[in-house]
C-alpha cells in the first residue's frame, strides 16, 4: 500500500469500503454527496467500494459496478413492523453483507455514513477483522425522523436512537461530519474534539457555473421579461415553503412582472399547491414538478433570486443544506432564513442576504427590495461565486480524509 503524501504527491492506494444508507440509481443530497466523495477519492489514487443497506430497496444484481466502483448491495427483506426488532434484523442483514465484501476484498478502512443503523454493523465488523472504522454523520437522523413523522421528540424510540449515535460515536476510531454546528454538538455528547473532523458540503464549480439564460424554459413558464423568485429542492415541511408563498403574495400586490417558481417535488407539495391555489397565485406561483439532474441548471438560469426559507427547528439549525451552494457556484443571489445550517454558509450582504426564520413580513420586504433593485446585486453575486470556490471545492474537502485513514492504518499496524 502506498501511502499519500503531501509534500511529495507520492501516489496513493488504500481500499476504503463505504457503507452506504442508499446509493445511485437512487437521486438525493445523500447520493450526491457520497458520489463527489467517491469520485475524488478514486482521483487521489484510493479505491472506494461500496456496500448500500437494505434500506436501499430492491436491486437488479447484488454486486454491481457504476462509475467503475463496486456496489455490493444488501437485501431489501421483509423485516417486518415491530420497532427495535426490525432495525435488529436489518442490522444483521447488513453486517453479514459487510463480511462478504471485507473478505473479498480486504479493505484498509471501513467508512460508515449515518444513520447509526449503518454504523453499527460496520463497528462490529471492522473489530472482528481488525480494520479501523470511521464513521460519517450528516444529520441526526432522529430529528429528521421527528419531522417527517416517524416518531415524536422525546418518545422511546427518540431517546434509543440518540443513545445509539452517541455511543457509536465514542467507540469508532474517527468521525466526520459536515459543518461547525454538527460538530459543536458531538463534542458536546462526548466526544473529543480531536476525533471529530468537518469536510464541508462542496459543489462542482466546473458543473454548476454561471450558464446563459435558457430561454425554452422562461418560454415554457412564462417568465420571459418576469422577476423570478425561486426555490429549488425537495418539498418538506420545515423548507418553509409555505412561508415563502405568504411572502410572494405580499411582494406580487408591489410588483406585478414578478414570479415564484417552484422546481422539485416531495411530501408538502399537494398543500403548498392548494395553498397557491386558495390564494389565487396559480399562474404566478409556478410550480415544474420533479426535473430529471441534468436540467437543474436550466431552471436556475431563469431564476434571479433563489429562496431558501428553513423553519428553526434542531435539524435546520444544525445542518447546512447543499442546494444554496450550488446557486451561490452559479453566481445567483441567495437568500436564506438566518437557521444555524444557512448561517455557516452565508454572510449577510457579502454573499448573500439573511432574513429572520419564519418571519413573513421580513422576508416580504426583502424580496420586495430586490424587485425593486434596491441592492448591490453584481457585488454580492461575485462574492457568493467566489465563496464556493475558495471554502467549498470537492478536491480540497476530500484531501482531508486521507491523513486521518493514514493515522489509523498506521495506528493499528504499530498495536499489532
Amino acid at each position: 500500500m502506498a501511502v499519500y503524501s503531501h509534500s511529495n504527491k507520492e501516489e496513493v492506494f488504500m481500499k476504503i469500503l463505504h457503507i452506504l444508507d442508499h446509493y445511485k440509481p437512487h437521486f438525493s443530497g445523500y447520493v450526491f454527496r457520497t458520489s463527489y466523495i467517491l469520485r475524488y477519492q478514486k482521483e487521489l489514487g484510493l479505491e472506494p467500494i461500496v456496500v448500500t443497506s437494505p434500506k436501499h430497496g430492491n436491486a437488479e444484481k447484488s454486486l454491481e459496478e457504476i462509475d467503475n466502483i463496486k456496489i455490493y448491495r444488501a437485501p431489501a427483506n421483509n423485516f417486518g413492523g415491530i420497532p427495535f426488532l426490525k432495525e435488529a434484523r436489518l442490522m444483521k442483514v447488513l453486517r453479514d453483507r459487510i463480511v462478504e465484501a471485507v473478505r473479498r476484498e480486504k479493505p484498509d478502512i471501513i467508512h460508515a455514513h449515518s444513520p447509526s443503523l449503518n454504523g453499527i454493523p460496520a463497528l462490529r465488523v471492522g473489530r472482528k477483522y481488525s480494520i479501523p472504522v470511521v464513521y460519517e454523520i450528516r444529520a441526526f437522523w432522529e430529528d429528521a425522523a421527528v419531522d417527517h413523522g416517524t416518531f415524536r421528540e422525546g418518545s422511546l424510540r427518540y431517546k434509543w436512537s440518540r443513545f445509539i449515535e452517541t455511543e457509536l460515536l465514542k467507540r469508532v476510531d474517527a468521525v466526520f461530519t459536515i459543518c461547525r454546528s454538527l460538530k459543536k454538538e458531538i463534542v458536546a455528547r462526548g466526544i473529543e474534539d480531536n476525533k471529530v473532523t468537518i469536510i464541508p458540503n462542496c459543489v462542482d464549480g466546473g458543473y454548476f457555473s454561471p450558464t446563459a439564460y435558457d430561454k425554452e424554459i422562461a418560454d415554457r413558464y412564462g417568465l420571459v421579461d418576469k422577476i423570478v423568485f425561486g426555490f429549488i429542492g425537495s418539498f418538506y415541511h420545515y423548507e418553509g415553503i409555505d412561508l415563502l408563498i405568504d411572502s410572494y403574495r405580499n411582494t406580487l400586490k408591489k410588483n406585478r412582472d414578478t414570479r415564484l417558481l417552484l422546481v422539485g417535488d416531495g411530501p408538502e407539495r399537494v398543500a403548498l399547491y392548494k395553498k397557491a391555489e386558495e390564494n389565487g397565485l396559480l399562474g404566478h406561483v409556478i410550480f415544474t414538478g420533479k426535473v430529471p439532474h441534468e436540467d437543474v441548471k436550466r431552471y436556475y438560469s431563469v431564476i434571479d433570486f433563489l429562496i431558501y426559507p428553513r423553519k428553526s427547528i434542531r435539524l435546520t439549525e444544525l445542518v447546512t443544506p447543499l442546494k444554496p451552494l450550488e446557486a451561490m457556484a452559479m453566481g445567483k443571489i441567495v437568500v436564506g432564513s438566518d437557521v444555524g445550517g444557512i448561517r455557516e454558509l452565508i454572510t449577510p450582504d457579502k454573499d448573500g442576504l439573511l432574513f429572520r426564520a419564519g418571519d413573513a413580513d421580513e422576508l416580504s420586504r426583502l424580496l420586495i427590495d430586490l424587485a425593486l433593485n434596491n441592492k448591490d446585486l453584481k457585488r454580492i453575486s461575485m462574492t457568493a461565486r467566489e465563496t464556493v470556490e475558495h471554502q467549498h471545492k470537492w478536491e480540497s474537502a476530500v484531501k482531508k480524509y486521507l491523513p486521518i485513514y493514514e493515522h489509523l492504518i498506521k495506528k493499528l499496524k504499530n498495536n499489532q
